[in-house]
């Protein structure tokens, strides 16, 4: 009886060994808390949401994820917390990034540690270029406004804009993308002007925004609590968006943003990858799954973190449950699939992310405000890297 029992005893130790080798750890680095806590808590839904459906193992590998809250704008926390992840936790993935300055830093312990680290939101383009480890699921701002810009011009009857923008690198990166593309296609900038990224204050940008008589006012915001202030001091100086466009990026009229506008948002129109509104089925069955489970809308931030836990999951299973940064990386290349947001790839170049770019406009349907969608722009890629290759 003793040797069974001590054989018995022997194989649940390897059994039991076998179970904690046959892991992989995702270190989540997110702002729970602050400013942007609603941007980190939506993009998390949209990651644990995926992982509900598919279940917590994959290739064979149970998943656990370990989460860390950086508060917001935070690069020497977000670095920090990375090394914590890799080091302490023994992190095989590193997810999240909703802001550009901690997924820059955090990208940095990436490339030293060989770890694959999956940018869900953070839009500015050269993040992928700061590790051969790093794929995105969100899009670049880039996409999103050279698109904008484009259609402004050729397809908008705008031919004057005022820019109004926060003065951190993403909103350079909108800046230039939209200018660019908006000049190219014969339109003008008549006036621009940068804010405080921390600002709450709009009264006076606004006014001089107006003063210049454009047929639109460009603003770009990192979302957050700001698009409700921008909103408030639009009506309070009285731009009537019937005779100036405004027009700026899916954060300006996300779901958090519109309740906090209400009918000050009607007529904004915004460039978009993703909106709870588009009708298909994949995205009817998403919006349903996400509702049941958070009694509220999904959002951009939502689908950048679903997108982000499936191709996780999928580069592991084509990898055969292989968690090395190289393997999954590698994976992770060219994979495509069907989102709810319509058809993706990571481009296996630059290893960004390779969509539909929705144009839409805020409507009161039914008595609720809405983003429709009136125009779209397929197979989007990065503008800025597609030039760096010619």
């Amino acid at each position: 009886m003793l040797r069974l029992f001590s054989g018995f005893a022997a194989v649940s130790a390897l059994v039991a060994a076998s179970s904690a080798q046959a892991q992989v750890k995702i270190g989540m680095i997110v702002s729970y808390s602050g400013q942007f806590a609603d941007t980190g808590i939506q993009l998390d839904n949209g990651f644990k949401l995926y992982m509900k459906q598919k279940g917590d193992t994959v290739a064979g590998k149970k998943v656990e994820v370990i989460r860390k809250d950086v508060g917001g704008i935070a690069p020497d926390l977000a670095k920090r917390l990375a090394q914590e992840l890799i080091v302490r936790d023994k992190a095989d993935v590193l997810g999240g990034f909703e802001l550009t300055p901690n997924a820059l830093a955090a990208g940095d312990v990436s490339a030293e540690a060989k770890k694959m680290m999956v940018v869900m939101n953070a839009a500015t383009s050269i993040i992928t270029t700061k590790s051969p480890y790093i794929a995105r699921t969100s899009v670049t701002t880039p996409m999103l406004n050279d698109a904008l810009g484009t259609w402004a011009a050729k397809s908008g009857g705008i031919k004057k804009v005022y820019t109004l923008v926060s003065d951190f690198g993403p909103g350079h990166d909108a800046l230039n993308a939209f200018k660019e593309a908006f000049t190219a296609a014969g339109g003008q900038i008549v006036g621009s002007a940068l804010f405080p990224v921390a600002n709450m204050d709009f009264g006076a940008f606004v006014q001089a925004a107006k003063d210049s008589n454009p047929d639109a006012i460009y603003i770009w915001t990192p979302g957050g609590t700001q698009p409700g202030a921008i909103g408030k001091a639009l009506n309070e100086r009285g731009v009537d968006t019937t005779k100036i466009k405004i027009l700026g990026q899916d954060e300006l009229t996300g779901v958090s943003a519109l309740k906090s506008m209400g009918d000050l948002g009607v007529g904004i129109i915004t460039a978009a990858m993703y909106d709870y509104n588009l009708q298909n089925p994949l995205n009817q069955e998403f919006v349903k799954a996400y509702q049941a489970e958070y009694n509220r809308e999904p959002d951009i931030f939502s689908m950048g973190g679903y997108d982000g836990a499936q191709l996780i999951y999928r580069s592991l299973e084509k990898s055969g449950g292989k968690a090395d940064g190289d393997s999954l990386i590698a994976a992770a290349k060219g994979m495509a699939w069907q989102s709810p947001r319509g058809p993706v790839m990571i481009d296996p170049e630059t290893r960004d992310i390779i969509l539909d770019v929705y144009i839409r406009k805020v409507e009161k349907v039914n008595g609720q405000l809405r983003n429709v969608e009136f125009a779209k722009i397929e197979k989007v890629k990065d503008p800025v890297k597609a030039k760096m290759a010619k």
